[in-house]
């Protein structure tokens, strides 16, 4: 098993020295801008982890994946910050707002095309197996934006549809991060698909997180206005919830005029109607259900390392 303090330093030289293509700098800037501005590396360090858990070495065969994971979530949030008009990302510029719009469209292109190049690493034994599952988890990644933006302009969105939508946007990537991992060291079949589950239940957890954050967080730790969802007309867990106990009031609030305190009114309904602590609620269960999976499948220190992963990720903050 590999020690933490060798992931981390694994993870600090990876983003540190990570290159990409000189010319032209147009296309490539924003690229080293948005690894630049930093992040939490949550995808590539729990794919290390989960590497770790059954091999004692870090090698290019997954230093190579691991990275390919952070460059393409990156990717998705270039494109993701011009479809929520969204002028920060981690208290920076977002690209299409330092640049343009048609820059974060070709920028995000060579971008997801890169972490293909950085995939095939893999050991050939594994690529085709990885390649599958990085190819389908990269639609389904689209299949849940695709949902949200539908969501913006839709009454009546169930909870049901909620959390399908957050599983293919957010909860399939953090999965795909944790099984290929596991997958490249060679653990087995059913272990692979344990630590997948867990992943996917996790991924699920930071989402309604982030969600809650959007609304309640600070903004020097978000990393974003705080509000941006509600400004945005997008569908949270917060809103589902809100409109599952009282939708007329929900509605009235999201006509509110931006001027007249919109981001307050939102939020009043959401304290009446027991929002904030069902999410808190939320949050604990799904981070629960995520370390049930791998109970009694790993080794008891395989388990607890992955436990507490989740508890930095999430337990921490609620």
């Amino acid at each position: 098993m590999i020690a933490e303090a060798a992931l981390e330093s694994a993870i600090q030289q990876l983003f540190t020295d990570i290159r990409f293509t000189d010319e032209p700098r147009g296309l490539y800037d924003p690229l080293r801008y948005m690894i630049a501005i930093g992040g939490k590396r949550i995808r590539p360090r729990l794919c290390l982890l989960t590497y770790g858990l059954f091999r004692d070495e870090l090698t290019e065969e997954i230093l190579g994946p691991a990275t390919a994971l952070e460059v393409f979530h990156t990717f998705t949030l270039i494109h993701d910050d011009m479809m929520d008009h969204s002028e920060l990302r981690r208290g920076s510029e977002t690209v299409w707002k330092r640049w343009s719009p048609d820059t974060a469209i070709l920028s995000g292109d060579v971008m997801c095309i890169d972490s293909y190049r950085r995939l095939s690493a893999a050991p050939a034994a594994v690529l085709p197996e990885v390649l599958a599952l990085f190819s389908k988890t990269a639609a389904e990644v689209c299949e849940g934006q695709q949902f949200d933006m539908e969501f913006e302009s839709r009454t009546g969105v169930t909870m049901a549809e909620y959390m399908q939508m957050i599983g293919l946007k957010t909860g399939v990537l953090i999965a795909c991060a944790a099984k290929m991992g596991a997958l490249i060291a060679g653990a087995p079949a059913e272990v692979c698909d344990a630590i997948y589950d867990y992943g996917y239940l996790l991924g699920l957890a930071f989402q309604v997180a982030d969600d809650y954050l959007d609304a309640y967080g600070d903004v020097k730790v978000f990393g974003k206005p705080i509000g941006g969802d509600i400004l945005n007309g997008k569908k949270s867990w917060l809103t589902v919830r809100a409109s599952e106990v009282d939708a007329p009031a929900l509605e009235m609030a999201l006509r509110t005029p931006v001027a007249a305190g919109k981001i307050d009114q939102v939020k009043a309904v959401y304290a009446a109607t027991g929002v904030p602590e069902a999410a808190r609620a939320e949050i604990a269960r799904l981070s629960d259900e995520a370390n049930a999976r791998i109970e009694g499948i790993l080794a008891p220190a395989a388990a607890a390392r992955l436990r507490e992963f989740a508890d930095a990720l999430i337990g921490r903050q609620f």
